[in-house]
């Protein structure tokens, strides 16, 4: 039984990773702020320990007798996000989070980045290999998660064991803040009306994100990033599937990516006036974009997806209809 970590745990994955560590008997340790809600983290056991990732202090308190450190914790929601504090915890906040590992002798540090700091390419399916290449301007979510990777290898190639992994969009139930799974929410509503952009989205279920976690601590390699997903689509397909989970008319207006690219500037416009918006400019823009990957890396080193798109939205619907989402 190894003793863990978790930062970020009463989140989304945080929390699914704290789980399956728990059903796989190893002693959990959760870093989460005074005020977090442990709803997530409902009927799993685990140690709690209180604390911010810019408070070294409590980093090494909560670090200290640990095996295994999986730093999940990050501003992810973009789209609502200052930007300023994002980039701070994201990027500083990883910082202090491997110092306080490797000052109290933690094992290994599992780095959770996303596939979001991967760079997508036109000509086939992006792969580890490819650098993050949007303007830090057009996608600071991406670009501040590809900084948070370069602190990682630092750390690496001073001596510490570090493996990185890069989720794709994350869906399955359990999704308290509508980051990925808003996508349900909004075509149950919407149905219909909900555009179409000409790009695609990557995607995969918690549940298999959480066992590849675990895959990574114990297999991975030191250094290495490896893309977590399980299946690449076309806005068209995956609103189409979506929209026959829910029950609702699937979308059928296509966006000409002239209109799309159109859009993303107005909104960047009107956010700089101060005047809400439901997305923002990088989503915007990324609706053109096929961002697709190639996950035949982790699948070699941790096993396939277990948890089909078509199952997980199924249940993530479900969730959402048990707890009065919709």
């Amino acid at each position: 039984m190894a003793r863990a970590l978790v930062t970020g745990g009463t989140g989304f994955v945080g929390s699914h990773v704290a789980r399956a560590l728990a059903e796989n008997g190893h002693h959990v340790r959760v870093l989460h702020r005074q005020t977090s809600k442990l709803k997530a983290l409902d009927g799993v056991p685990f140690e709690s320990v209180t604390g911010g990732l810019t408070d070294l202090d409590a980093l090494r308190h909560a670090c200290e007798g640990v095996d295994w450190v999986f730093h999940i914790a990050a501003i992810a929601d973009y789209w609502r996000a200052d930007h300023r504090a994002m980039y701070h915890t994201n990027v500083e906040g990883t910082r202090y989070i491997l110092q306080a590992a490797r000052e109290t002798g933690v094992r290994r540090v599992v780095f959770t980045s996303s596939a979001a700091a991967v760079g997508l390419r036109d000509d086939k399916l992006a792969d580890e290999n490819q650098p993050f290449n949007m303007s830090p301007g057009s996608f600071p979510y991406g670009h501040s998660k590809w900084l948070a990777e370069q602190v990682v290898k630092e750390a690496v190639e001073a001596g510490q064991d570090v493996v990185t992994v890069n989720p794709v969009a994350v869906m399955g139930p359990g999704d308290l803040n509508l980051i990925s799974g808003d996508f349900v929410v909004q075509i149950k509503r919407y149905g219909l009306f909900v555009p179409i952009t000409s790009g695609g989205i990557a995607v995969t279920d918690v549940r298999d994100v959480a066992r590849w976690h675990l895959a990574a601590v114990q297999e991975g390699i030191t250094g290495e990033r490896y893309l977590l997903g399980t299946a690449n689509y076309s806005y068209r397909d995956w609103f189409t599937m979506i929209a026959e989970t829910v029950g609702a008319p699937r979308p059928r207006f296509a966006l000409p990516d002239v209109v799309t690219v159109a859009a993303a500037d107005l909104i960047e416009h009107a956010r700089k006036l101060n005047i809400p918006t439901t997305v923002d400019s990088a989503q915007a823009r990324l609706g053109v974009k096929r961002v697709y990957f190639d996950y035949r890396k982790a699948w070699a080193a941790f096993g396939p997806p277990q948890i089909d798109m078509a199952r997980s939205l199924r249940d993530t619907y479900g969730w959402y209809v048990q707890h009065g989402y919709m």
